[in-house]
């Protein structure tokens, strides 16, 4: 590789973002440049190297490349080392911080830094005010606050120079200092001006806002402070040099009563103190999650997984074991700092760190679980797997909901009288008389002497008992008892009655062949001998036999034979027509679907049951064509859900907001059932913050869409549902390169890609590969991003996709085109045009742009080649064919290019009508005017027409030097 080549390559490493990937390539390109023996490159290198360990999260490394070029600066100036001067002294900054960080370094070496660093201040007339600065850095590190308050005023008495650090760093250590001394409102005032301005530094604006989020919540500020935290460590997250700041935001969640989010935060985060940038941010960040783990701790045993490392494998660890061992981590650590300063300021500060606990008001941070009233023992939602019940039950309301009414059981009620009280609550959907019945039937005759058929009737009841208590094998066995009873008694009617019922619960089991035969015995004994309301329940549980095996036409045969009126029974009329929407719709008869669950919401509403109003109303939202229709229904539905029915109330409301474009309105009800979740420790959280993080996205709050994601991803991660961990990614991916953050983007990307290795998956790997392409193109990392577009035309071409291939190829040409790799571009043009000559042809719009485009861009590769006759060829009739498809933009572009290829040419009496003819189509606010007219002018004067040239330079501004 020629020293041209190593420069490049350097050129490109410097675009890269800071992280692992550009050690890695630093490292690599080093050891060629030293084989290489090139003095400049090695030095050049060296700079870099040393700016990137320190924001890589490797600053120890820093400490070997500054020092050689140190000493190469000192021992052999060369006229190249005073055009890196300024940057070396910078670096003299770092040196200072570092080495405070690591305690088996002396503190003397720190202190001869420093005065090294204020000689060479001195020789270059620079101001000392940064070098005051990291005086009082090193005296407040050792507790020394009589030193620290000394360097401070210096450093804020001096002037500022070009070495100060930047407009928003120098005031983060300030706030820092303040906030330290109990001057929160000096520190937020001092903020405000810094934040009105511009932060272009690679530390801002997270670092400040990181250093106000105690003097902001401290000052009352509390929509302030949780801004600041979603925003700073929505930036600070992926990088691993930043951990001693996410462990401030562990903190701040801690602080703030939010430990779910501070464990989350920890468990993310947990596996960098395996490769800590410095022994000082591990004391630091084990310090902070070592109080959070304590305080999850105290309200409930807390799980947390941790990824393996060497020496320890993967796996779940409880929070209090882990507190533990960070606490051990965090006060041995403090006490090798203290050993070196002289001093126990280090082990005082984490001992404090240690004791945090919650502290004021509750200030709710996440974007996705709303802190609310926990459940007490009489909220405890209930389920029920009573026989055709399509909702579970319970006696719990939500809040704002009127409580049901007292039952009233008659004090005089015989044991009879009870048992038939409880079956036709039961039937009716009234779990709470069913259940005081039930009590005062247990409470008066529980240890009498009772006819058989009596005990049959309790032990059927009690099988109801236990399907609401989702003890499915219990139900099954009482059925079972109350079954031998009847049968012994010569109870037959009874008896077939209780067998449908035990064949409903064996269709869910394991038995669901002997369910089946036992449902469809009972049928065939109730329709010959059983009354009108018999006759209809048996058929109904034939249905709901064969609707648990989802043979769904016989399950439907069955539900014919049920009467309209269901042997007079309101109640199983509406279970009926709402099973009968079930079937349909799993039969995709949408529309008939539809009018059985408008007619179960029609009996639901008479009948007065809400659970039966609210599953009707969930099923007809599910057949509705029209996404305002299912909201209503929806609506509906939340009104009279009783609490156990919420959740998927919540989700199915939200789903259809979305799809009536209401993303904003959906962001509620996600938000709500993912608390839901959270609060039962019910499965799918993981799930439905996934689906809030789109509803985030898709309204524009990108940031918590974001924060939202990337918790839906450890969760899917955490239940193995990769397939659904990567499409979030992919989402998630797409929200951070609309917030502009390339380098997560990037990561994801990437790692999509190569979860994308299957065969199968070729198409989806080319996407992801593309869109990597995209991201690098447009942060005009050319030829970064023509290597991904050259990966994903690979892929594409893997999986027999021609026209995107095509695409592709097209796409990487221009990247290197723009990235000025002129060999690159003619080759990625040469292979772009034997895929045009296999497309060629082809009528399809898609096609017909895609060959015009590949035309266009080998003409610019052709233009830079100085072969104007060749490009000019290739475009001949490209305009009109991007017309055709209404490409309107893409026509005049390379009408344009035709033009300025004629003035090459020599040509300007064709270049004047053409271009005259675009600038009068071109709207006037677009882009390509300005070029457009240049060019004309410029045929103007080479047509001997200076007047007109002039007046159109005037009507453009546009200047005649740049001719």
């Amino acid at each position: 590789m020629s020293d041209e080549d190593l420069w490049r390559v350097l050129r490109g490493i410097s675009d890269m973002p800071y992280g692992a990937g550009q050690i890695a390539a630093l490292e690599q390109l080093l050891r060629r440049v030293d084989a290489a023996d090139d003095r400049h490159l090695a030095f050049v290198t060296r700079m870099q190297a040393t700016t990137g360990y320190i924001y890589g999260g490797e600053p120890a490394k820093s400490f070997v490349t500054f020092s050689w070029c140190l000493s190469e600066f000192d021992s052999d100036p060369q006229p190249y080392h005073q055009r890196h001067a300024h940057n070396l002294l910078w670096h003299f900054k770092y040196m200072v911080t570092g080495l405070l960080n690591f305690p088996e370094v002396p503190l003397d070496r720190t202190y001869a830094v420093l005065d090294d660093m204020e000689r060479r201040y001195r020789t270059g007339g620079h101001s000392l005010q940064t070098v005051h600065k990291h005086r009082f850095r090193v005296a407040n590190h050792v507790g020394d606050a009589e030193a620290a308050a000394h360097w401070y005023r210096l450093w804020q008495t001096t002037p500022r120079d070009d070495l100060s650090d930047c407009a928003g760093c120098d005031p983060t250590s300030q706030v820092n200092y303040l906030a330290d001394t109990g001057r929160d409102a000096e520190a937020v005032a001092l903020s405000e001006p810094v934040l009105a301005g511009r932060l272009t530094c690679n530390e801002q604006p997270q670092a400040i806002l990181t250093a106000l989020l105690l003097p902001y919540l401290r000052t009352g500020r509390a929509e302030s402070a949780r801004d600041a935290h979603r925003e700073a460590y929505r930036r600070l997250r992926g990088n691993l040099a930043d951990l001693w700041d996410i462990g401030d935001h562990v903190e701040f969640c801690t602080l703030t009563g939010n430990e779910a989010r501070a464990v989350e935060l920890v468990e993310r985060h947990v596996d960098w103190l395996d490769r800590a940038p410095s022994p000082a941010a591990a004391m630091h960040f084990a310090a902070t999650a070592a109080a959070a783990l304590r305080q999850a701790g105290e309200r409930g045993e807390a799980t947390l997984y941790r990824r393996a490392a060497e020496g320890r494998p993967a796996g779940e660890v409880s929070a209090s074991v882990l507190a533990d061992e960070l606490t051990r981590t965090a006060t041995e650590l403090a006490e090798r700092f203290d050993a070196r300063n002289g001093s126990t300021h280090q082990s005082e500060w984490i001992a404090r760190r240690l004791a945090v606990r919650p502290s004021g008001e509750h200030l709710p941070l996440s974007a996705s679980v709303r802190r609310r009233r926990p459940l007490t023992g009489g909220d405890e939602p209930t389920t029920s797997l009573r026989e055709g019940r399509p909702v579970a039950a319970g006696d719990a309301t939500r809040a704002g909901k009127p409580e049901a009414p007292a039952p009233t059981v008659p004090a005089d009620a015989g044991p009879d009288e009870l048992l038939d009280l409880a079956e036709q609550s039961w039937g009716r959907h009234d779990p709470v008389t069913f259940r005081a019945a039930l009590a005062a039937y247990d409470e008066r005759f529980g240890a009498a002497d009772l006819p058989p058929r009596t005990v049959a009737q309790r032990m059927a009841l009690r099988a109801a008992e236990r399907g609401d208590e989702d003890d499915l094998p219990g139900a099954i066995e009482s059925n079972r008892a109350a079954l031998d009873l009847y049968l012994t008694e010569g109870d037959e009617l009874s008896a077939q009655v209780v067998a449908g019922r035990l064949g409903v619960l064996l269709s869910r089991s394991d038995d669901a062949d002997e369910g089946l035969a036992l449902v469809r015995k009972a049928a065939e004994v109730l329709d010959r001998d059983g009354d009108a309301r018999q006759r209809a329940s048996a058929h109904h549980r034939v249905a709901l036999a064969l609707l648990q095996q989802e043979r769904w036409a016989e399950a439907l045969a069955a539900l014919d034979r049920v009467p309209a009126d269901a042997g007079g029974d309101p109640y199983l009329a509406a279970r009926v027509a709402l099973h009968r929407a079930h079937v349909l719709e799993q039969s995709d008869r949408l529309d008939d679907a539809r009018t059985a669950a408008a007619e179960a919401r029609r009996i639901g509403r008479d009948v007065g049951v809400d659970e039966l109003v609210t599953a009707a109303s969930l099923a007809y939202a599910r057949t509705v064509d029209d996404p305002a229709e299912a909201v209503a229904a929806c609506d509906e539905a939340l009104a009279s859900a009783p609490t156990e029915a919420e959740l998927p109330v919540r989700v199915a409301r939200a789903r259809a907001l979305l799809a009536a474009g209401r993303a904003a309105d959906a962001v509620d009800d996600f938000v709500e059932a993912v608390t839901l979740c959270v609060e039962r420790g019910a499965e799918g959280d993981a799930f439905l913050r996934w689906e809030l993080a789109n509803a985030y996205r898709m309204v524009g709050r990108l940031g918590e869409a974001a924060e939202v994601a990337e918790e839906a991803v450890l969760g899917l991660d955490r239940l193995g549902a990769q397939a659904e961990a990567d499409r979030c990614r992919h989402l998630l991916a797409g929200v951070y390169a609309g917030l502009g953050e390339i380098k997560p983007a990037l990561t994801l990307l990437e790692q999509l890609a190569d979860n994308l290795d299957g065969p199968d998956n070729l198409p989806y790997r080319a996407q992801v590969l593309e869109e990597a392409g995209d991201i690098l193109y447009d942060a005009d990392r050319d030829a970064a991003g023509a290597e991904r577009f050259a990966a994903a035309a690979d892929a594409y071409r893997l999986g027999d996709l021609p026209l995107d291939e095509l695409r592709a190829r097209r796409r990487e040409a221009y990247a290197w085109f723009w990235a000025d790799d002129r060999p690159a571009a003619t080759r990625a043009v040469e292979q772009a045009d034997a895929l045009a000559v296999a497309l060629a042809g082809q009528s399809e719009p898609p096609v017909t742009y895609e060959l015009a485009m590949v035309a266009e861009v080998g003409a610019r590769v052709l233009t830079t080649e100085n072969r104007p006759d060749e490009a000019l060829a290739r475009l001949d009739g490209v305009p009109d064919r991007l017309r055709s498809i209404e490409a309107f933009g893409e026509a005049a572009q390379v009408e344009i290019l035709v033009g300025e290829l004629l003035l090459r040419l020599d040509r300007p009496a064709e270049a004047e009508p053409l271009l005259r003819r675009v600038l009068g189509g071109l709207p006037a606010d677009s882009r390509p005017v300005r070029q457009t007219a240049w060019l004309l002018a410029r045929a103007l004067d080479l047509l001997d027409r200076p007047a007109e040239a002039a007046a159109l330079r005037t009507e453009h501004d546009l200047d005649p030097d740049d001719d």
